[in-house]
């Protein structure tokens, strides 16, 4: 299929998937603290004059909170690098463009990303006339490397990633995404499992390079850091006990973990870091039934030792897990695919994760070989790695640390070979 029919067929349909999807769009919007946040960018609709924006940015097109954090992460590297460069930050959801708006460096503009319709796209492109656009991890959106490629503007993808599950997907639909991918400019591989599955979907080889995950990157300023609010927070709750961080939980998880360490209660101070933090009244809830008292950050009372603590913040949860004795990923138990568990174990903290973790694999599977991370089936193996961690047995979490910063070490460098290879 070429790409004047792959747009024809594209562009007849987005209407009527918008007019489907933009109620829900605009409750979740609405729940995330959104409205009033600068949505009307999405619609090419700013405050501030055209004659006022900078000109011939690198415009990085980011989604979630995730995405954008590790846009940030390459932000700093390319303007450590090229410091006279122009950058704009691009971000998708409310919370991401909150977290932008946080913490992007003195400089960045930051603005939501447009709708991917060509009148929109056109005022955008005219208002910032990007040098390139970077695309972080697998967004792709065929309006917007149509629209670019009729002006010459790289369209490049970083971090880019692609499970052996979506290239299965993607390969039933070769017919429709070899015209897009062709647009694409370079495209930063993670590893050399990624590189070869963007190839059999019809990116050609020379197009590729393996720089490495940005995600997994350590060097740098990127390490977790202790807060001493965030300390005096937990000295609240914990009563001098161990912390046990439950981080990037899915619905359900938190009852599933909370209930499955009740035994340990007088022993550990459990912290609960929900995915997403509009979910805090059902978390509190859920954790509740289960026999704990609950403090939310957002409401925090001093002095309530024993409670377990919810953090309903976002763009922290990096800084908490340097507080931790023992880190439990979530989306992992009772989600699919698992998050990211390496933030935790570049400041030397053992993490434990359900079963499914096949979202950041190959490197759990490699992980898993060298002893830097353990996985559980059930509420009692978790319990049992958690008491082995904590009772006294140091040298063993030492050593698991130890093999993760081993594993880690591969992507050592990722962000600043990224860099290297987009810039020109």
């Amino acid at each position: 299929m070429g790409k004047f029919l792959v747009l024809t067929i594209y562009n007849i349909l987005l209407p009527f998937f918008f007019a489907f999807a933009f109620p829900a769009w605009l409750i979740k919007m609405a729940k995330r603290g959104g409205v009033g946040s600068g949505l009307l960018e999405r619609f090419s609709l700013f405050k501030e004059d055209e004659r006022s924006e900078k000109k011939g940015v690198i415009y990085i097109h980011a989604v979630s909170v995730g995405e954008v954090l590790i846009a940030i992460k390459l932000i700093n590297e390319w303007l450590l690098q090229h410091p006279q460069d122009r950058m704009l930050l691009v971000p998708t959801t409310a919370t991401g463009h909150a977290v932008a708006m946080e913490h992007a460096p003195q400089g960045v503009r930051v603005i939501y990303s447009p709708l991917d319709f060509g009148f929109i796209l056109r005022r955008v492109l005219r208002r910032f006339s990007p040098k390139q656009i970077i695309l972080m991890e697998s967004e792709i959106w065929p309006n917007m490397l149509h629209e670019t490629q009729k002006l010459s503007i790289p369209v490049n993808v970083a971090n880019a990633r692609l499970s052996p599950r979506s290239e299965k997907r993607y390969l039933k639909l070769g017919f429709i995404l070899r015209p897009l991918l062709e647009m694409l400019g370079k495209l930063c591989a993670q590893d050399s499992g990624d590189k070869s599955r963007w190839e059999s979907i019809g990116v050609p080889a020379e197009k590729i390079s393996v720089t490495g995950s940005i995600k997994f990157d350590q060097s740098g300023a990127g390490k977790p850091q202790r807060r001493a609010e965030f300390g005096q927070m937990l000295a609240g709750v914990s009563a001098g006990k161990k912390i046990v961080m439950a981080i990037s939980t899915h619905a359900g998880e938190e009852a599933w973990i909370a209930g499955g360490l009740k035994a340990l209660a007088d022993e550990i101070c459990l912290v609960i870091v929900p995915r997403h933090a509009e979910r805090r009244a059902k978390v509190v809830s859920d954790i509740a039934s289960e026999g704990y008292d609950v403090v939310l950050r957002s409401k925090y009372e001093a002095n309530k030792p024993g409670a377990c603590l919810v953090i309903d913040s976002t763009g922290e949860l990096r800084d908490w897990t340097a507080h931790a004795d023992v880190v439990i990923v979530g989306k992992s138990i009772l989600g699919e695919g698992g998050q990211n568990p390496t933030e935790a174990m570049s400041v030397s903290v053992p993490v434990l994760t359900g079963a499914d973790m096949r979202n950041f694999e190959p490197l759990v599977t490699q992980l898993r070989e060298a002893g830097g991370i353990k996985m559980f089936c059930s509420q009692q193996e978790m319990l049992d790695s958690v008491r082995e961690l904590l009772n006294g047995n140091s040298a063993e979490g030492a050593a698991q640390t130890e093999a993760a910063l081993k594993v880690l070490q591969s992507h050592q460098g990722a962000t600043r070979r990224t860099v290297e290879a987009l810039w020109n």
